[in-house]
């Protein structure tokens, strides 16, 4: 059965009020608070007939309703309006996240940034490798036979290792292998560099062919065999700050599950650059199954590298979450663009 647009407002204004005062609403306090037009029976009609389509239900110690999961989905899908970020919020972003002097930086304020703004979990996934291309490779000799390889990627992510030279090279023959190398692999897409760094030991004069299997061998390694991604977190301490009915039991799986990196990439799924919702039951790991996680994808122009969101009780402010989740995402995008 659709539900009509007053169900539909009743719907909303139970949403909004319980997200305020993380108290059951009652039909007396909707038309208190809520201009609806109708009479205090109509809303208990109309709450009922929402009770029966199972959007929201009637905790046991009290005689209020609180939304259920279907009751948030179809708000978040059909009534919320996102709210528009405040001049003010979107100054501090601006503020917050400008002063950042590399990738790392980046990374931990906007995740400190969205766990203040939101008040509850933030996540960000650090750009991932496997969506990034070679910005500049660098090599910097500590002695004659042992060099510092930098890779630089476009996202500003930075990898560096040691490599042990066959021989004594001079600075001139590093001069020239740093060349090959950055002619051979500057702009191409990481996952394209294999295939590219096995025919440098082709092409290059034999006097150099030994040191540059030694930094052959450690490029490949740099470029292709990392494929662990890094997760960063913050605001933990903001699910404890719920109100009874948040997290239906014990906080101990939902924190135990946050501490496992492969989880947490897991609530990006497929990095996708729109707004991502699930709430409750359609988060598919089970520990995670009393929440709703909002994410997004972020990166340099329409390319993503990662991802970010938050995590947090089902009873959330879903337009703010989203605003600040998406304002977030932009401003980190468009720092990685200019870098």
């Amino acid at each position: 059965m659709a539900l009509d647009d007053r169900k539909l407002e009743v719907l909303r204004a139970i949403v909004q009020d319980y997200v305020a005062t993380q108290e059951p609403v009652g039909s007396k306090a909707l038309v208190e608070r809520h201009h609806l037009g109708v009479s205090p029976a109509t809303v208990r009609n109309d709450m009922a007939a929402l009770e029966d389509e199972g959007y929201i239900r009637q905790p046991h110690t009290s005689a209020g309703r609180v939304p259920t999961d279907r009751g948030y989905r179809l708000f978040v899908d059909k009534l919320s309006r996102v709210k528009p970020l405040s001049p003010a919020e979107r100054r501090a972003i601006e503020q917050f996240l400008v002063g950042a002097v590399d990738l790392d930086d980046v990374v931990q304020r906007s995740v400190r940034l969205l766990a203040q703004l939101t008040r509850q979990v933030a996540v960000v996934q650090y750009p991932s490798l496997t969506r990034s291309s070679v910005r500049h490779l660098e090599l910097v000799p500590v002695s004659t036979t042992r060099i510092i390889l930098v890779m630089i990627a476009d996202t500003g992510r930075v990898e560096q290792r040691m490599v042990d030279l066959p021989g004594p090279t001079s600075n001139d023959d590093v001069t020239e292998l740093r060349r090959l190398i950055n002619d051979k692999l500057c702009g191409r897409r990481l996952v394209d560099t294999p295939a590219l760094v096995e025919t440098l030991t082709e092409e290059v004069p034999p006097s150099l062919r030994p040191p540059m299997v030694a930094l052959s061998t450690v490029l490949l390694e740099t470029l292709v065999e990392r494929h662990e991604e890094r997760v960063a977190l913050a605001g933990t301490s903001n699910l404890a700050r719920g109100s009874v009915y948040d997290f239906q039991g014990t906080l101990r799986p939902i924190l135990e599950a946050l501490e496992e990196q492969v989880i947490l990439l897991k609530l990006f799924g497929e990095m996708d650059p729109s707004m991502r919702v699930l709430i409750g039951d359609e988060n598919e790991i089970e520990d995670l199954r009393t929440t709703s996680v909002v994410t997004t994808g972020y990166g340099p122009g329409v390319t993503v590298v990662g991802g970010m969101g938050v995590l947090g009780p089902t009873r959330m402010d879903y337009p703010g979450t989203i605003a600040t989740v998406r304002a977030v995402a932009r401003y980190v995008g468009d720092l990685l663009a200019q870098g």
